[in-house]
């Protein structure tokens, strides 16, 4: 209480001072005023002018663009997104969030039966629809599907989606958080907040997704709800604050007690479907009235309104507590946390009610791009109204039965069925034969959609992350696309018997529809690599290419994506000079070679034309070639700035081609000088094992070279984060299981570039320099 009454005389200021970063997709930059959206009386809209010209560094600016546009929007516009809600359900690995998706679904009249994820009934979740993802029992693909819930008598309609917990997987979240309004974030009541937790916290704040958190697997023992609720608030650094109370715990867990309107909630029939209102159990009525002034003064903390009723010592009704809730998780300054246990079929339901009454409808997100109609790039506000001119995001391919099938979020105006859109990148305008709706692998014919829904469609050739528009609109405008990290490890693969071109297909497919998925082929070699996110990612395809294209294949040893770069300054002072009868190749350029953090930097500063401008524009192109194959080892180099500042030319034999080259060699030079490093990727591991192998898995990870930074201990298992190369964990997974018994699991995700040990730096660049001469 008293860090709240500290925190509150400036609470009203520091709400407009709080700064969100906005980095990737979801706003381009925009004002806080619309400058002259206009709507006509005949519900025709109008995008003369509304360009904006700020990033709006606060959601109080944001909803000020939106609240103008609300103003405009047409009845039916509003009515329709009323009853809409766009969401995802993202977690860790093994939090349940298919198992929540299959109770969704259930409870929604989606499907008929529940089945369980593993597939032990061979039939397996409805969301986990390839053969590979039930054998495995893990998510390896977002599968969308659309479900309508009743609540207070009014029907709700929601686009939802599954997404991977496995890092391997990432770009399914990035691209499924692209095109969201909200989510759900499942987190498991024994293990709390892991590893890939923040990571997909990392995901929702990249793209402004509110969330509401639903802890999962109450029924498990160890179960600490409030334990998950306090790493929420320190580890994600997200207020949260439960909105519900456990009755039990572990496998006495009977219901819930909802702390706003202090009801208990029992879930009651053979799969929970009928909910049974009741009184607080005495036992729990302290416990609730706790809970209920801790939530209160949490949203005193985010919320004006409520400090104002609170610095009163006034009693919040029902409504202002629900009010508040709603503004502050829209805002993105809070989470609500609701408890249960989706595989024992408990309080999935009002998490249901909470995805209606706290996340965002599509009009209260406010999404932008950038109008390229004239060259020139001008960001703009989307309007979510269907009179609007049509403007669609492809945010994911499949490879279907009927070709490719491509997702798209409608951000402004309406699909229709046989209408025409123009593809954005290519200008063609592209017929929509067929529109459905996806439900996991089934589909559902529909002959229009409007502004905030995700629908599918065929026969289009595009990339993930294209823009469509409609091919009338006056103005050209392009939606950005998602992030996608860098690939961290490659295998070598070809084809065990004769190519017939089903591989090649294969490879061009997963290309396309996964952007962290990338294949190259080495002329050095003469090997094809692919390229991923870990193991498991690149396992996966392999399996895929045999199951759906009939190619077995065999993989080289995995190759780490090694980096170079330098510790020390140097200077260069390269001449490039070669003669063959008549005119010859002559270029001079001195400067400076120095390491820089973060991204490569290349500068020049040419003082009396010493250097024309035509060939030190191919001086830039040489340093960029440079930087694609290192001299050390050939791998790309990371944090270097080379600096021009002097030169020489010759009157005949200066050509672009000369400096492009002479810079090729000031760079090798200047780059050997420089105590040249190889840069090896570490990478977070969270291991989690029972507490009897805690010792074993100790000693593994410090055999492996591994930095252990955190271990924490639960009632029965053991969490155990470090640091390890990842060259050195290959087939760590083999040796996890023979430590465990099987019983441990671990995840990966990349963390950084840090240098090798001397030894094994002596090592890669002798096998380097050997493979080298072996071709000559």
């Amino acid at each position: 209480m008293s860090r709240f009454l500290r925190n509150m005389a400036g609470a009203s200021s520091s709400l407009l001072k709080s700064r969100i970063p906005i980095v990737g997709a979801r706003l381009a930059p925009v004002s806080n005023h619309i400058s002259s959206s206009r709507f006509f009386s005949n519900s025709k809209l109008l995008l003369a002018d509304n360009e904006l010209k700020e990033v709006p560094q606060t959601y109080e600016e944001e909803k000020v663009i939106i609240d103008e546009i609300n103003r405009e929007l047409p009845e039916e516009d509003l009515a329709s997104s009323l009853r809409m809600r766009n969401i995802g359900i993202s977690a860790h690995i093994d939090s349940g969030k298919t198992t929540f998706t299959e109770r969704v679904l259930y409870y929604t009249g989606r499907i008929k039966a529940i089945h369980e994820v593993r597939g032990r009934d061979a039939v397996g979740a409805k969301m986990d629809h390839m053969d590979l993802e039930r054998e495995k029992g893990i998510t390896i693909q977002s599968a969308a599907t659309y479900c309508s819930w009743d609540k207070d008598s009014n029907k709700y309609h929601f686009n939802l989606i599954d997404t991977p917990g496995h890092i391997d997987f990432t770009i399914e979240v990035e691209r499924a958080l692209r095109v969201l309004d909200g989510a759900v974030l499942v987190v498991c009541a024994v293990s709390g907040v892991q590893s890939q937790t923040v990571t997909v916290d990392r995901q929702m704040r990249r793209y402004n997704v509110p969330r509401v958190t639903f802890i999962n697997k109450m029924d498990r023992m160890g179960a600490n709800p409030f334990k998950a609720i306090e790493q929420i608030n320190l580890k994600l650094k997200t207020p949260a604050a439960a909105i519900q109370v456990p009755i039990g715990a572990e496998e006495n867990l009977k219901g819930v007690v909802n702390i706003i309107d202090r009801v208990a909630l029992f879930n009651e029939g053979d799969q929970g479907e009928v909910i049974r209102k009741a009184d607080i159990p005495e036992d729990l009525k302290d416990l609730v009235e706790e809970k209920r002034a801790l939530l209160i003064e949490t949203l005193a903390d985010v919320d004006d309104e409520m400090a104002d009723i609170f610095l009163e010592g006034e009693e919040p009704t029902v409504e202002q507590i629900k009010g508040a809730i709603r503004r502050a998780t829209i805002a993105r300054k809070f989470t609500p946390v609701l408890m249960g246990s989706a595989l024992a079929n408990k309080g999935v339901q009002p998490v249901l009610d909470a995805v209606v009454d706290y996340l965002p409808q599509p009009n209260e997100v406010l999404n932008t791009g950038l109008d390229v109609s004239d060259g020139v790039e001008k960001p703009v506000s989307l309007i979510p109204s269907s009179s609007a001119p049509f403007v669609g995001l492809a945010f994911k391919l499949e490879e279907g039965q009927y070709g490719q099938l491509t997702y798209i979020r409608v951000y402004q105006g309406k699909l229709k069925k046989g209408s025409y859109m123009t593809h954005l990148k290519s200008g063609k305008k592209v017929k929509v034969a067929r529109l459905v709706r996806m439900h996991s692998n089934d589909m559902e014919d529909v002959n229009e959609v409007g502004a905030g829904e995700i629908c599918a469609t065929f026969g289009i050739d595009c990339a993930s992350g294209d823009t469509f528009v409609s091919p009338s609109a006056e103005q050209q405008i392009a939606m950005s696309s998602m992030f996608v990290p860098e690939a961290v490890i490659s295998l070598s693969i070809a084809p065990k018997s004769k190519e017939n071109g089903a591989f090649s297909k294969a490879m061009n497919r997963f290309q396309k529809e996964d952007p962290t998925f990338r294949v190259k082929f080495d002329p050095e070699s003469k090997e094809t690599i692919i390229s991923g996110m870990g193991e498991l990612h690149l396992e996966i395809y392999v399996e895929r290419i045999k199951r759906e294209y009939g190619v077995e294949c065999i993989t080289g040893k995995p190759q780490v994506s090694y980096r170079e770069s330098i510790t020390s300054p140097t200077t260069f002072d390269y001449t490039h000079k070669k003669q063959s009868g008549g005119s010859g190749q002559y270029g001079r350029v001195m400067g400076e070679f120095s390491p820089i953090e973060g991204e490569n930097k290349f500068t020049e500063h040419i003082v009396g034309g010493k250097i024309p401008e035509k060939f030190l524009f191919a001086c830039s192109k040489g340093f960029d070639d440079s930087l694609e194959k290192g001299p050390l080892i050939g791998h790309k180099v990371l944090g270097v700035h080379m600096h021009i500042n002097d030169g020489q030319t010759h009157i005949v034999d200066s050509s672009e081609l000369s400096f492009r080259t002479a810079t090729h060699g000031a760079f090798k030079q200047a780059f050997l000088n420089a105590n040249p490093v190889i840069l090896e990727p570490i990478m977070s591991v969270e291991v989690t094992a029972p507490n009897e192998f805690q010792g074993s898995v100790v000693g593994l990870l410090n055999k492996l070279g591994g930095m252990i930074l955190e271990t924490e201990n639960g009632q029965d298992e053991f969490t155990c984060f470090a640091e390890c190369s990842l060259n050195t964990l290959f087939g760590f997974s083999t040796s996890l299981r023979a430590c465990t018994q099987g019983k441990g699991e671990f995840s990966l995700e990349f963390c950084k570039y840090s240098q090798t040990s001397p030894h094994l730096q002596k090592e890669l660049i002798a096998q380097y320099q050997k493979a080298q001469a072996a071709k000559k």
